[in-house]
């Protein structure tokens, strides 16, 4: 008989704090999406959040100024891979696929895995309740696409 061994999870604070980010970025997005203002001031409101001294800053504003300043050309591609149009989706989904599709996209860095998996989890915990599987779904999709030689 066999025993499985359980494999801990080494708690490491930068990814933490990239995941925080990504949280706080879906937030603003969200925001931004409903109430229309330059990203930057969006940026500037979400400076004072309880969790921003916990998040990686800088990659909170990488995040939202790549999503704003291409959000129309993110919304294509969403299009493409969501097979209906971004304006049509529930405001959390699109800003999760906003996020997702320009990590895919722009940041190489991150692995198609952990993008998908944030992603996911943010849509479960923020969004409808089956948002998370179109998600995923939709992921699965562009990655493919976007980043073929990684899969």
């Amino acid at each position: 008989m066999t025993t499985q061994r359980s494999v801990a999870r080494k708690y490491d604070p930068r990814l933490a704090a990239r995941s925080l980010a990504r949280k706080l970025a879906l937030q603003a997005l969200y925001r931004w999406q409903i109430n229309d203002s330059p990203w930057q001031d969006v940026i500037g409101e979400f400076e004072t959040d309880t969790d921003m001294p916990k998040a990686d800053r800088e990659y909170f504003g990488v995040l939202i100024a790549g999503v704003c300043a291409g959000s129309e050309q993110l919304d294509a591609a969403i299009s493409i891979f969501a097979e209906r149009t971004a304006a049509g989706l529930d405001p959390i989904e699109r800003a999760v696929l906003l996020l997702s599709v320009f990590e895919l996209k722009h940041r190489p860095d991150v692995p198609y895995k952990v993008v998908i998996n944030e992603a996911v989890n943010l849509a479960r915990r923020f969004g409808a309740t089956d948002g998370h599987k179109f998600v995923n779904a939709v992921l699965d999709r562009a990655a493919r696409e976007l980043r073929s030689a990684e899969l």
